[in-house]
């Protein structure tokens, strides 16, 4: 009898809660954005960003995956921004892409986005920013710090993530 108490007390407290979005990320609201805008939407800019996008992430994930803290991403960043110049200006060289770049540390402005039903609200936000040629044009972004862009770059399907709540599997396995 204790047991099935147990259980009941438990459906009603998490029952409004099963219902809910599972995948939902909330960025706090300490963190450090990263964000790519490229020059227009044609797709050979489009193309040019996800290039650009793919080389920087894949250097960031190599410096920063020991970071524990904000503070020690914050200073990874700002000692290599003068890199992050030179592999923008190495990767649309040897990709024969003319176009004019500028990356930015700092306090930068976001604009809203609903991705996966959650909207992230606009405003400016503590980020590194590739803006490529005048940045009209779509952009890619994710969060450095916590890293929730860089988590996804070790698994190859990036599109579906599953997540599991442990009370759900408790009512699961009893009932």
């Amino acid at each position: 009898m204790k047991k099935y108490l147990i259980l009941a007390s438990l459906i009603l407290v998490f029952i409004p809660n099963l219902n809910k979005e599972s995948d939902e990320i909330v960025i706090p609201n300490e963190a450090i954005r990263f964000r790519v805008i490229a020059e227009s939407n044609t797709k050979e800019d489009q193309e040019t960003k996800t290039i650009v996008k793919d080389a920087l992430e894949d250097d960031l994930d190599k410096l920063l995956k020991n970071s524990t803290s904000i503070d020690e991403t914050r200073t990874i960043l700002k000692e290599n921004q003068s890199h992050f110049e030179s592999l923008v200006e190495r990767t649309l060289l040897t990709n024969k892409i003319k176009t004019s770049y500028k990356v930015n540390y700092g306090i930068n402005y976001f604009p809203e986005k609903n991705y996966k039903g959650v909207i992230y609200e606009e405003g400016y936000y503590e980020s590194l920013v590739v803006t490529l040629g005048s940045g009209n044009g779509e952009n890619w972004w994710c969060v450095l710090f916590p890293p929730l862009c860089l988590m996804e770059g070790e698994d190859n399907n990036t599109d579906e993530v599953e997540y599991k709540s442990f009370v759900k599997e408790m009512i699961d396995k009893y009932l």
